[in-house]
């Protein structure tokens, strides 16, 4: 199947396409987003990047290249591991403690 999948996509994405995710069955929920901007940005004034959705609350926050992390910092604090770009015009999704997109 790999085979396969290298000749239509490249190999970063047919290992993507192949890569299992354990946490999705117990932690992905259909949730929507609780705020329209990075929760913690927003109460401190802060600027963000780009924004991620956790996949289990709906918790808003910026993303790894953002000055606060706060997505990262998140999941840290509640093992809430998935999320999702809250970008318009993307969409995937990024398990962090399997490191994989899911």
């Amino acid at each position: 199947m790999l085979r396969w999948l290298s000749r239509k996509f490249s190999r970063k994405e047919a290992t993507m396409a192949t890569a299992k995710c354990s946490h999705v069955a117990e932690h992905l929920k259909k949730v929507k987003p609780q705020t329209k901007g990075c929760e913690e940005c927003m109460k401190l004034g802060q600027k963000w990047l780009h924004l991620r959705m956790c996949l289990e609350c709906g918790h808003v926050g910026c993303c790894d290249s953002s000055p606060g992390r706060h997505a990262r910092a998140h999941f840290n604090e509640t093992g809430h591991p998935l999320i999702q770009s809250a970008e318009r015009g993307e969409d995937w999704k990024w398990c962090y403690i399997d490191g994989i997109y899911i």
